[in-house]
């Protein structure tokens, strides 16, 4: 989970800033933690309370009371309007998104199983109580899914293939982050970050690497570093300095759900 939460605080500072370099500092001055570390901090906290023995309706309610909670007591983190919304809606519902916040907070699902099409199953469960439009669910399924390949220690043009042919079709040998970055704007929907962060990952040569690709693409930066750092992880392992380093942006609160998701998951 360090790997999202790292990419997260990273791009913080260029989600409106885009830079289109891997030349900076990793972690530049103002660089804060998003929405997108408190949702995939509410998804891990949400899986920490859930046990086989509950239903899928137990899943989806914890996933639902935890990221309203969270996401109240973390106000002005830069939640979506319609998603800000639903953080305060006494009924939430499902409101047929497909931006990239379900696949920016999915990957505590990828740590609690070593079963893939369980851990599919669970990705679609947490993350249609706001995103139940297909790109949505597509977008948080195929971050999963390369998260396993990627700790499986799979070729990285291996996985490349894997998720073209079962996700995204226009990740062909042309879609390379120089060809990417030369049009790449601001966007916000799963089909036009998830390719975009698991290319990063693709071409990456270290989880730093891997960082600095996604940021350097622009766009979504946050987004984008956190989806792939997420993957990253899986492949390369977290530096423990950049850990401890990352940590220093979490309160104890946060720290606290983290800790109880990793003395269960691990």
């Amino acid at each position: 989970m360090y790997g999202a939460l790292i990419g997260d605080i990273v791009g913080s500072i260029y989600e409106f800033h885009n830079i289109r370099t891997k030349d900076f500092v990793l972690f530049g001055d103002r660089c804060d933690f998003t929405d997108d570390s408190v949702m995939t901090i509410a998804v891990a906290k949400a899986l920490t309370q859930f046990y086989s023995k509950d239903n899928k309706e137990t899943l989806a309610k914890l996933t639902v009371d935890n990221m309203q909670a969270l996401g109240r007591a973390y106000p002005g983190r830069g939640y979506g309007g319609r998603f800000a919304y639903w953080l305060w809606e006494s009924d939430p519902k499902p409101y047929n998104s497909y931006g990239n916040g379900a696949a920016m907070r999915i990957c505590p699902v990828a740590e609690v199983t070593n079963d893939l099409q369980l851990a599919l199953q669970l990705a679609e469960i947490v993350t249609s109580v706001t995103h139940n439009h297909p790109e949505g669910i597509k977008g948080a399924k195929a971050t999963v899914h390369a998260i396993f390949l990627a700790r499986e220690k799979r070729n990285l043009q291996e996985i490349k293939k894997i998720i073209k042919d079962e996700y995204y079709p226009q990740m062909d040998e042309l879609f390379t982050l120089d060809n990417i970055r030369k049009d790449y704007y601001f966007n916000e929907t799963c089909q036009e970050t998830v390719p975009q962060a698991i290319q990063a990952f693709v071409e990456s040569t270290s989880f730093e690497d891997a960082i600095r690709n996604a940021i350097s693409l622009g766009g979504d930066s946050d987004t984008l570093a956190c989806i792939t750092g997420s993957i990253a992880e899986a492949y390369y392992g977290v530096p423990k300095e950049l850990r401890e380093k990352a940590e220093t942006y979490l309160d104890d609160n946060l720290l606290s759900i983290i800790n109880d998701f990793e003395k269960r998951f691990y």
